[in-house]
């Protein structure tokens, strides 16, 4: 048999497009420093082991848009309801979804005790990374088990399709796709057209068959998807699994959903039997558990995508004692926190310019939410003052160059939320309510319009 001509080609790592020389900004995408060089074979390739399993595909036909009956996609419902949650109600057969997350964060047991939940449902784990032992030692320490989850060690793609025929699963994980590899490339596994052409594979067979496949993705140094860009325009759902190490806390966020949100959220807990789910964040994230009331805390409502919680802003500000201040955050944008200092100092008066200020958002959570202007504001206020705020007291708002307080998104669900955990008095900036009827809560709703009159209402 005559040996195949080799040849190479240059791939951009953002969007995929190919180059038969290297260029420094890529002529599809535009990205700069992205094209990497891959071997390929000159020969077609062969045709993908999905095409093969299903038969022939059906030719598709063009209906009018008024003649195309809406109906709700069949899922499977995942045991875990966080998990539900951010997907939209459950897994649609067949999607092809993709969770990410740094290494060691709980990608591989977020899934594995999920589908050992299974009762009903036949799943095949493909692990590319771990050995079947290993796996088993983590089910035995989540202490779950079950007869209905196959797991197979594997990274060629053409040996996958034939333990899927062979199994017949209802649903087929892949950990992790940087490590599947298709016989048809002369590439590595892991390069942009492996995990391109595999990825697209694993679509097909998803699509044709009917069976849902969750894909199990690294990420960058940068914080995204490894891999080409493509393989997130590829997929139906693109998950994030985020939180940092030093924290028990997780969030599960839907970045990419064809079949629901991406405005929920899951939240977990790490323990040692696993990821716990945490139905309440509030009563989690607040950690003031004595009755002595300290200066620099204040309590913010906020929103992660559109699920309302309450956290802790802690603020100490002290003397600057080698000249130069110092600016320490923890958990918010350093840059929006220069601004807010920068807004006390001008537009009411406190001379912060000497002074540390050292910003931690509590239970190693990172917030964007704008409302949260205000807490931090009050938090370092308070510090500087050395005076507390009330422990019945939160607030939420969104601060201004020039002092003044703007409305939120989503105030109804904000306040909601403060009055059911039992807190007595909110602040909110002024005429953000708009018609909200209030006669049926229990919480003092205070409005403000500037940061001075804040301060007047925290500390009289």
């Amino acid at each position: 048999m005559a040996k195949l001509k080799q040849k190479t080609m240059w791939f951009c790592t953002s969007c995929g497009a190919d180059s038969p020389k290297w260029v420094g900004k890529c002529p599809s995408c535009g990205d700069w420093n992205t094209m990497v060089e891959e071997r390929v074979a000159a020969a077609p390739a062969a045709p993908s082991a999905a095409g093969s399993m299903s038969g022939q595909r059906p030719k598709a036909v063009p209906r009018p848009v008024n003649m195309i009956e809406a109906v709700d996609e069949p899922r499977y419902r995942l045991p875990g309801e966080e998990f539900n949650r951010v997907l939209g109600g459950g897994l649609v057969r067949g999607s092809i979804v993709l969770l990410g997350g740094e290494p060691g964060i709980g990608k591989s047991t977020l899934v594995l005790q999920s589908l050992l939940a299974f009762r009903t449902r036949r799943v095949l784990y493909v692990s590319g990374e771990e050995s079947a032992t290993q796996i088993k030692l983590r089910a035995d320490r989540i202490g779950r088990s079950s007869e209905n989850v196959y797991i197979v060690c594997e990274t060629v793609l053409e040996n996958i399709y034939e333990h899927i025929a062979e199994v017949q699963p209802d649903i087929v994980v892949v950990d992790s796709i940087q490590t599947i590899a298709t016989e048809t490339l002369d590439s590595s596994a892991g390069s942009v057209s492996q995990v391109r052409e595999c990825a697209a594979s694993l679509l097909r067979f998803a699509k044709e068959s009917g069976v849902p496949v969750l894909l199990i993705g690294h990420i960058n140094k940068e914080g995204s998807i490894a891999g080409p860009k493509v393989l997130e325009h590829i997929v139906d759902a693109v998950l994030q699994f985020e939180g940092d190490h030093q924290y028990a806390y997780r969030l599960l966020r839907a970045i990419k959903n064809r079949f629901g949100s991406t405005s929920e959220i899951g939240i977990y807990e790490m323990c040692q039997r696993g990821l716990r789910e945490v139905s309440n964040p509030s009563e989690m994230l607040m950690s003031r558990n004595t009755d002595d009331e300290l200066s620099g805390v204040s309590t913010d409502v906020t929103l992660e995508g559109i699920r309302p919680f309450l956290i802790e802003v802690q603020a100490l500000v002290s003397t600057a004692a080698y000249g130069t201040p110092q600016r320490s955050v923890t958990g918010y944008d350093p840059k929006r926190m220069n601004m807010l200092l920068a807004v006390l100092e001008k537009r009411v008066g406190f001379k912060l310019g000497a002074k540390d200020v050292f910003l931690n958002i509590a239970g190693g959570l990172r917030v964007n939410d704008p409302a949260l202007d205000l807490a931090v504001i009050a938090s370092i206020l308070s510090s500087n003052v050395d005076m507390a705020i009330g422990r019945g007291w939160c607030m939420t708002g969104e601060v201004g160059l020039s002092g003044e307080i703007r409305p939120v998104t989503r105030i109804e669900q904000r306040i909601t939320e403060a009055d059911k955990l039992g807190l007595t008095d909110i602040l909110i900036p002024s005429g953000n309510l708009k018609g909200f009827d209030t006669s049926n809560l229990s919480i003092r709703i205070h409005e403000v319009s500037r940061v001075a009159d804040a301060f007047r209402e925290l500390f009289g």
